[in-house]
Protein backbone atom coordinates (compact mmCIF):
# COMPACT_ATOMS: atom_id res chain seq x y z
CA UNK A 1 0.00 0.00 0.00
CA UNK A 2 3.12 2.34 0.78
CA UNK A 3 4.62 1.67 -2.39
CA UNK A 4 1.13 2.33 -4.05
CA UNK A 5 0.75 5.77 -2.52
CA UNK A 6 4.18 6.56 -3.36
CA UNK A 7 3.49 5.78 -7.14
CA UNK A 8 0.65 7.90 -6.99
CA UNK A 9 2.47 11.28 -5.71
CA UNK A 10 5.17 10.23 -7.97
CA UNK A 11 3.03 10.72 -10.64
CA UNK A 12 0.83 14.22 -9.63
CA UNK A 13 4.94 15.10 -8.88
CA UNK A 14 5.74 14.07 -12.48
CA UNK A 15 2.14 15.98 -13.69
CA UNK A 16 2.84 18.93 -11.58
CA UNK A 17 6.43 19.25 -13.19
CA UNK A 18 4.69 18.49 -16.78
CA UNK A 19 3.20 21.66 -17.52
CA UNK A 20 2.13 21.08 -20.87
CA UNK A 21 0.52 17.15 -19.70
CA UNK A 22 -1.15 19.25 -16.59
CA UNK A 23 -2.70 21.50 -19.14
CA UNK A 24 -4.15 18.33 -21.08
CA UNK A 25 -5.21 16.59 -18.20
CA UNK A 26 -7.14 19.34 -16.71
CA UNK A 27 -8.46 20.25 -20.62
CA UNK A 28 -9.68 16.94 -21.10
CA UNK A 29 -11.56 16.77 -17.17
CA UNK A 30 -13.72 20.08 -18.52
CA UNK A 31 -13.89 18.95 -22.21
CA UNK A 32 -15.45 15.27 -20.28
CA UNK A 33 -17.75 17.69 -18.21
CA UNK A 34 -19.08 19.51 -20.72
CA UNK A 35 -19.89 16.50 -22.57
CA UNK A 36 -21.70 15.32 -19.51
CA UNK A 37 -23.31 18.00 -18.97
CA UNK A 38 -24.86 17.95 -23.54
CA UNK A 39 -25.77 14.21 -22.73
CA UNK A 40 -27.72 14.58 -19.17
CA UNK A 41 -29.85 17.60 -20.55
CA UNK A 42 -30.23 15.60 -23.99
CA UNK A 43 -33.92 15.44 -25.43
CA UNK A 44 -35.32 11.11 -25.19
CA UNK A 45 -37.70 9.77 -27.28
CA UNK A 46 -40.90 8.44 -26.36
CA UNK A 47 -40.03 5.05 -24.69
CA UNK A 48 -37.59 6.65 -22.58
CA UNK A 49 -39.97 8.33 -20.70
CA UNK A 50 -40.99 8.00 -17.23
CA UNK A 51 -44.32 6.48 -17.05
CA UNK A 52 -45.84 10.54 -15.69
CA UNK A 53 -44.63 12.30 -19.08
CA UNK A 54 -46.49 9.43 -20.91
CA UNK A 55 -49.07 11.43 -22.68
CA UNK A 56 -49.28 10.86 -26.06
CA UNK A 57 -47.76 7.84 -28.09
CA UNK A 58 -48.02 9.61 -31.54
CA UNK A 59 -45.24 12.28 -30.40
CA UNK A 60 -42.50 10.09 -30.36
CA UNK A 61 -39.12 11.96 -29.52
CA UNK A 62 -37.90 15.60 -28.61
CA UNK A 63 -38.84 15.36 -24.96
CA UNK A 64 -37.01 16.99 -22.15
CA UNK A 65 -37.25 14.31 -18.87
CA UNK A 66 -36.86 15.35 -15.39
CA UNK A 67 -34.59 18.56 -16.05
CA UNK A 68 -33.60 20.43 -13.41
CA UNK A 69 -35.59 24.10 -12.59
CA UNK A 70 -33.00 26.20 -14.22
CA UNK A 71 -32.84 24.24 -17.29
CA UNK A 72 -36.62 23.51 -17.44
CA UNK A 73 -36.79 27.50 -17.65
CA UNK A 74 -34.43 27.91 -19.89
CA UNK A 75 -35.16 25.68 -22.08
CA UNK A 76 -38.26 28.00 -22.90
CA UNK A 77 -35.39 29.78 -25.89
CA UNK A 78 -34.69 25.92 -27.09
CA UNK A 79 -36.29 23.74 -29.58
CA UNK A 80 -38.21 20.34 -28.44
CA UNK A 81 -41.99 18.97 -28.96
CA UNK A 82 -43.05 21.53 -26.22
CA UNK A 83 -41.17 24.89 -27.19
CA UNK A 84 -44.51 25.92 -29.36
CA UNK A 85 -47.26 24.60 -26.81
CA UNK A 86 -45.38 27.34 -24.50
CA UNK A 87 -44.84 29.91 -26.47
CA UNK A 88 -48.45 29.91 -28.21
CA UNK A 89 -50.66 30.73 -25.01
CA UNK A 90 -47.37 32.80 -23.49
CA UNK A 91 -48.14 35.29 -26.92
CA UNK A 92 -51.95 34.50 -26.35
CA UNK A 93 -51.44 35.95 -22.81
CA UNK A 94 -49.72 39.21 -23.43
CA UNK A 95 -51.90 40.07 -26.16
CA UNK A 96 -54.82 39.83 -23.77
CA UNK A 97 -52.70 41.73 -20.94
CA UNK A 98 -52.44 44.53 -23.74
CA UNK A 99 -56.48 44.39 -24.43
CA UNK A 100 -57.33 44.97 -20.81
CA UNK A 101 -54.86 48.01 -20.57
CA UNK A 102 -56.69 49.22 -23.89
CA UNK A 103 -60.23 48.52 -22.58
CA UNK A 104 -59.20 49.95 -18.78
CA UNK A 105 -58.48 53.22 -20.44
CA UNK A 106 -60.66 53.99 -22.98
CA UNK A 107 -63.68 56.30 -22.27
CA UNK A 108 -67.01 55.00 -23.90
CA UNK A 109 -68.08 56.96 -25.91
CA UNK A 110 -71.54 57.75 -27.91
CA UNK A 111 -72.41 56.83 -30.91
CA UNK A 112 -73.56 59.83 -33.00
CA UNK A 113 -73.58 57.97 -36.90
CA UNK A 114 -77.34 58.24 -35.81
CA UNK A 115 -77.06 61.98 -36.29
CA UNK A 116 -77.33 60.81 -40.04
CA UNK A 117 -80.73 59.88 -40.13
CA UNK A 118 -82.14 63.42 -39.41
CA UNK A 119 -79.32 65.44 -40.55
CA UNK A 120 -81.13 67.03 -43.53
CA UNK A 121 -84.02 67.84 -40.88
CA UNK A 122 -82.19 69.47 -38.69
CA UNK A 123 -79.77 71.67 -40.50
CA UNK A 124 -83.07 73.96 -41.31
CA UNK A 125 -83.87 74.55 -37.63
CA UNK A 126 -82.48 77.04 -35.71
CA UNK A 127 -79.74 75.28 -33.56
CA UNK A 128 -79.63 77.93 -31.43
CA UNK A 129 -82.58 78.41 -30.13
CA UNK A 130 -82.95 74.19 -29.49
CA UNK A 131 -79.94 74.81 -27.50
CA UNK A 132 -81.53 77.82 -25.38
CA UNK A 133 -85.17 76.00 -24.79
CA UNK A 134 -83.59 72.36 -23.87
CA UNK A 135 -81.19 74.88 -20.99
CA UNK A 136 -84.34 76.49 -19.82
CA UNK A 137 -85.91 73.14 -19.59
CA UNK A 138 -82.96 71.28 -17.88
CA UNK A 139 -83.52 73.26 -14.07
CA UNK A 140 -86.76 71.08 -13.74
CA UNK A 141 -84.89 67.87 -14.30
CA UNK A 142 -84.07 65.91 -11.17
CA UNK A 143 -80.92 66.80 -10.12
CA UNK A 144 -77.74 66.04 -12.34
CA UNK A 145 -76.21 63.64 -9.30
CA UNK A 146 -79.14 62.03 -9.20
CA UNK A 147 -79.57 61.60 -13.31
CA UNK A 148 -76.70 58.16 -13.35
CA UNK A 149 -78.40 56.19 -10.67
CA UNK A 150 -82.21 56.90 -12.83
CA UNK A 151 -83.08 54.34 -15.12
CA UNK A 152 -81.79 55.45 -18.61
CA UNK A 153 -85.44 54.72 -19.54
CA UNK A 154 -86.59 57.33 -17.75
CA UNK A 155 -83.73 60.25 -18.50
CA UNK A 156 -84.95 59.54 -21.83
CA UNK A 157 -88.44 60.28 -21.22
CA UNK A 158 -87.38 63.57 -19.11
CA UNK A 159 -85.45 64.54 -21.96
CA UNK A 160 -88.36 63.73 -24.88
CA UNK A 161 -90.60 65.74 -22.46
CA UNK A 162 -88.23 68.85 -22.61
CA UNK A 163 -87.74 68.99 -26.07
CA UNK A 164 -89.68 71.69 -28.03
CA UNK A 165 -92.77 70.78 -30.32
CA UNK A 166 -91.07 73.71 -32.92
CA UNK A 167 -88.17 75.80 -33.96
CA UNK A 168 -88.01 79.44 -34.89
CA UNK A 169 -86.65 80.32 -37.84
CA UNK A 170 -86.64 84.07 -38.50
CA UNK A 171 -90.25 85.07 -38.25
CA UNK A 172 -91.97 81.77 -39.10
CA UNK A 173 -92.63 78.92 -36.95
CA UNK A 174 -92.88 76.13 -39.38
CA UNK A 175 -90.06 73.90 -38.85
CA UNK A 176 -92.07 71.16 -36.82
CA UNK A 177 -89.62 69.17 -34.89
CA UNK A 178 -91.11 65.35 -35.57
CA UNK A 179 -91.92 62.90 -33.16
CA UNK A 180 -88.80 60.41 -34.41
CA UNK A 181 -86.51 63.12 -34.32
CA UNK A 182 -87.48 64.32 -30.64
CA UNK A 183 -86.83 60.68 -29.53
CA UNK A 184 -83.46 60.16 -31.77
CA UNK A 185 -82.22 63.78 -29.66
CA UNK A 186 -83.47 61.98 -26.72
CA UNK A 187 -81.50 58.79 -27.45
CA UNK A 188 -78.13 60.47 -28.08
CA UNK A 189 -78.34 63.10 -25.08
CA UNK A 190 -79.25 60.48 -22.45
CA UNK A 191 -76.46 58.53 -22.39
CA UNK A 192 -74.19 61.10 -22.20
CA UNK A 193 -75.71 62.00 -18.93
CA UNK A 194 -75.45 58.82 -17.23
CA UNK A 195 -72.25 56.69 -16.29
CA UNK A 196 -71.19 53.96 -18.18
CA UNK A 197 -72.90 50.69 -17.04
CA UNK A 198 -70.28 48.49 -14.77
CA UNK A 199 -67.34 46.26 -16.49
CA UNK A 200 -66.46 44.13 -13.88
CA UNK A 201 -67.81 41.13 -16.07
CA UNK A 202 -66.15 41.80 -18.66
CA UNK A 203 -62.47 42.51 -17.11
CA UNK A 204 -63.83 39.26 -14.93
CA UNK A 205 -63.40 37.60 -18.65
CA UNK A 206 -60.48 39.53 -19.15
CA UNK A 207 -58.58 37.67 -15.96
CA UNK A 208 -59.51 34.45 -16.61
CA UNK A 209 -58.50 34.50 -20.11
CA UNK A 210 -54.90 35.66 -18.97
CA UNK A 211 -55.26 33.49 -16.22
CA UNK A 212 -55.95 30.46 -18.14
CA UNK A 213 -52.88 31.40 -21.00
CA UNK A 214 -50.29 31.81 -18.47
CA UNK A 215 -51.19 29.08 -16.43
CA UNK A 216 -50.86 26.60 -19.34
CA UNK A 217 -47.55 28.10 -20.33
CA UNK A 218 -46.24 27.39 -17.33
CA UNK A 219 -47.33 24.26 -17.04
CA UNK A 220 -46.22 22.78 -20.71
CA UNK A 221 -42.69 24.41 -19.59
CA UNK A 222 -42.48 23.25 -16.59
CA UNK A 223 -43.99 19.73 -16.17
CA UNK A 224 -40.94 17.70 -17.75
CA UNK A 225 -38.58 18.81 -13.60
CA UNK A 226 -39.97 16.26 -12.03
CA UNK A 227 -43.44 13.73 -11.00
CA UNK A 228 -44.62 16.28 -8.23
CA UNK A 229 -44.20 19.51 -10.66
CA UNK A 230 -45.73 17.90 -13.34
CA UNK A 231 -49.09 16.81 -10.69
CA UNK A 232 -49.16 20.68 -9.42
CA UNK A 233 -48.66 22.19 -13.08
CA UNK A 234 -51.77 20.10 -14.55
CA UNK A 235 -54.29 20.78 -11.72
CA UNK A 236 -53.51 24.58 -12.57
CA UNK A 237 -53.98 24.03 -16.29
CA UNK A 238 -57.29 22.45 -15.71
CA UNK A 239 -58.01 25.22 -13.15
CA UNK A 240 -57.16 28.03 -15.82
CA UNK A 241 -59.29 26.08 -18.30
CA UNK A 242 -62.59 25.90 -16.16
CA UNK A 243 -61.76 29.82 -15.07
CA UNK A 244 -61.81 30.76 -19.25
CA UNK A 245 -64.83 28.94 -19.72
CA UNK A 246 -67.00 30.06 -16.67
CA UNK A 247 -65.81 33.82 -17.16
CA UNK A 248 -66.34 33.43 -20.58
CA UNK A 249 -69.90 33.64 -19.60
CA UNK A 250 -70.02 36.51 -17.27
CA UNK A 251 -70.45 39.21 -19.99
CA UNK A 252 -73.15 37.93 -22.23
CA UNK A 253 -75.00 36.45 -18.76
CA UNK A 254 -74.82 39.76 -17.38
CA UNK A 255 -75.58 42.03 -19.80
CA UNK A 256 -78.19 40.25 -21.29
CA UNK A 257 -79.97 39.78 -17.69
CA UNK A 258 -79.14 43.21 -15.93
CA UNK A 259 -82.66 44.01 -16.01
CA UNK A 260 -83.89 40.76 -15.10
CA UNK A 261 -82.02 39.97 -11.67
CA UNK A 262 -83.56 36.73 -10.93
CA UNK A 263 -82.59 34.86 -14.34
CA UNK A 264 -79.01 36.92 -14.05
CA UNK A 265 -77.84 35.42 -10.98
CA UNK A 266 -79.19 31.87 -12.16
CA UNK A 267 -76.98 31.72 -14.97
CA UNK A 268 -74.18 33.35 -13.31
CA UNK A 269 -74.68 30.93 -10.05
CA UNK A 270 -74.97 27.80 -12.44
CA UNK A 271 -71.65 27.94 -14.14
CA UNK A 272 -69.62 29.42 -11.53
CA UNK A 273 -71.21 26.20 -9.60
CA UNK A 274 -70.16 23.95 -12.64
CA UNK A 275 -67.01 25.78 -13.03
CA UNK A 276 -66.03 24.88 -9.17
CA UNK A 277 -67.34 21.35 -9.67
CA UNK A 278 -65.11 20.77 -12.32
CA UNK A 279 -61.97 22.46 -10.73
CA UNK A 280 -62.58 20.07 -7.54
CA UNK A 281 -63.01 16.96 -10.00
CA UNK A 282 -59.71 17.78 -11.58
CA UNK A 283 -58.05 17.31 -8.63
CA UNK A 284 -58.92 13.32 -8.47
CA UNK A 285 -55.18 11.74 -9.56
CA UNK A 286 -57.03 9.65 -11.75
CA UNK A 287 -58.23 12.46 -13.49
CA UNK A 288 -54.32 13.17 -15.11
CA UNK A 289 -54.31 9.89 -16.58
CA UNK A 290 -54.20 9.16 -20.61
CA UNK A 291 -57.10 7.07 -20.46
CA UNK A 292 -58.96 9.95 -19.54
CA UNK A 293 -58.35 12.23 -21.87
CA UNK A 294 -61.97 11.94 -23.83
CA UNK A 295 -63.65 12.26 -20.55
CA UNK A 296 -61.52 15.51 -19.76
CA UNK A 297 -61.93 17.17 -23.53
CA UNK A 298 -66.19 16.20 -22.86
CA UNK A 299 -66.13 17.77 -19.10
CA UNK A 300 -64.57 20.73 -20.52
CA UNK A 301 -66.75 20.79 -23.81
CA UNK A 302 -69.66 20.20 -21.84
CA UNK A 303 -69.53 23.30 -19.99
CA UNK A 304 -69.09 25.41 -22.82
CA UNK A 305 -72.13 23.59 -24.39
CA UNK A 306 -74.39 24.45 -21.22
CA UNK A 307 -73.84 28.60 -22.73
CA UNK A 308 -76.72 27.63 -25.32
CA UNK A 309 -79.86 27.92 -22.68
CA UNK A 310 -78.72 31.97 -21.44
CA UNK A 311 -78.58 32.52 -25.66
CA UNK A 312 -81.27 31.43 -26.47
CA UNK A 313 -83.16 33.42 -23.70
CA UNK A 314 -81.45 36.15 -24.84
CA UNK A 315 -82.59 36.11 -28.44
CA UNK A 316 -85.69 35.55 -27.44
CA UNK A 317 -85.71 38.77 -25.01
CA UNK A 318 -84.03 40.85 -27.85
CA UNK A 319 -85.21 39.65 -30.93
CA UNK A 320 -84.82 42.01 -33.56
CA UNK A 321 -82.21 44.23 -32.40
CA UNK A 322 -78.98 44.33 -34.09
CA UNK A 323 -76.57 43.89 -31.36
CA UNK A 324 -78.32 40.63 -30.09
CA UNK A 325 -77.65 39.33 -33.52
CA UNK A 326 -74.00 40.48 -33.68
CA UNK A 327 -73.14 39.29 -30.05
CA UNK A 328 -74.73 35.89 -30.69
CA UNK A 329 -72.88 35.21 -34.25
CA UNK A 330 -69.76 36.13 -32.25
CA UNK A 331 -70.65 33.78 -29.73
CA UNK A 332 -71.46 30.63 -31.82
CA UNK A 333 -68.03 31.57 -33.78
CA UNK A 334 -66.58 30.97 -30.01
CA UNK A 335 -68.16 27.94 -29.54
CA UNK A 336 -67.22 26.45 -32.93
CA UNK A 337 -63.22 27.31 -32.42
CA UNK A 338 -63.10 26.19 -28.77
CA UNK A 339 -65.45 23.32 -29.81
CA UNK A 340 -63.17 22.11 -32.77
CA UNK A 341 -60.12 22.63 -30.47
CA UNK A 342 -61.70 19.73 -27.97
CA UNK A 343 -62.08 17.49 -30.83
CA UNK A 344 -58.53 18.00 -32.08
CA UNK A 345 -57.19 17.66 -28.85
CA UNK A 346 -59.00 14.22 -28.17
CA UNK A 347 -58.38 12.70 -31.23
CA UNK A 348 -54.87 13.52 -31.59
CA UNK A 349 -54.99 14.83 -34.95
CA UNK A 350 -52.82 15.19 -37.28
CA UNK A 351 -50.11 13.08 -35.41
CA UNK A 352 -51.70 9.91 -34.63
CA UNK A 353 -52.05 9.93 -38.98
CA UNK A 354 -48.09 10.30 -38.93
CA UNK A 355 -46.56 9.35 -35.42
CA UNK A 356 -43.25 11.38 -35.35
CA UNK A 357 -43.68 13.69 -38.08
CA UNK A 358 -45.15 16.41 -35.92
CA UNK A 359 -43.21 15.94 -33.25
CA UNK A 360 -41.80 20.19 -32.83
CA UNK A 361 -44.36 21.59 -35.28
CA UNK A 362 -48.21 21.18 -36.22
CA UNK A 363 -49.09 18.44 -33.60
CA UNK A 364 -52.84 18.31 -32.26
CA UNK A 365 -52.21 20.34 -28.76
CA UNK A 366 -50.52 23.66 -30.60
CA UNK A 367 -53.28 23.53 -32.65
CA UNK A 368 -55.92 23.38 -29.47
CA UNK A 369 -54.12 26.21 -28.20
CA UNK A 370 -54.14 28.43 -31.50
CA UNK A 371 -57.94 27.88 -31.14
CA UNK A 372 -58.24 28.52 -27.12
CA UNK A 373 -56.74 31.82 -28.11
CA UNK A 374 -58.92 32.81 -31.25
CA UNK A 375 -61.79 31.44 -29.84
CA UNK A 376 -61.25 34.06 -26.42
CA UNK A 377 -60.64 37.13 -28.65
CA UNK A 378 -63.97 36.50 -30.51
CA UNK A 379 -65.32 36.80 -27.13
CA UNK A 380 -63.59 40.06 -26.48
CA UNK A 381 -65.20 41.44 -29.66
CA UNK A 382 -68.44 40.50 -28.99
CA UNK A 383 -68.31 41.49 -24.53
CA UNK A 384 -67.32 45.16 -26.72
CA UNK A 385 -70.90 44.77 -28.33
CA UNK A 386 -72.07 44.36 -25.00
CA UNK A 387 -70.86 47.33 -23.56
CA UNK A 388 -71.71 49.47 -26.27
CA UNK A 389 -75.52 48.32 -26.47
CA UNK A 390 -75.80 48.63 -22.89
CA UNK A 391 -73.62 51.88 -22.44
CA UNK A 392 -76.58 53.31 -24.79
CA UNK A 393 -79.72 51.09 -23.77
CA UNK A 394 -79.89 51.16 -20.33
CA UNK A 395 -82.41 48.69 -19.25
Amino acid sequence: MAGHHAKDDDTVESCGLMTEYHQTCYARAGKGKRLWKKVKYQLVEYHSLPAYLKDNEYILGHYRSEWPLKQALLSIFSIHNETLNVWTHLIGFFLFLALTVYTAMQVPKVDLHSLQHFHGIMKKADLHKLQEELLKCLPSLPSMDMLPSLPSWHVKELLYNCLPERFSSGNHTDNCVLHSVKEDLANIIAPLMMRPITRWPFFAFLGGAMFCLLASSVCHLLSCHSERMAYIMLRLDYAGIAALISTSFYPPVYYSFMCNPFFCNLYLASITVLGIATILFSLLPVFQNPEFRTIRASLFFGMGVSGVAPILHKLYLFWGEPEVFYTTGYEVLMGALYGVGALVYATRIPERWKPGKFDIAGHSHQLFHILVVAGAYTHYRAGLVYLRWRDLRGC
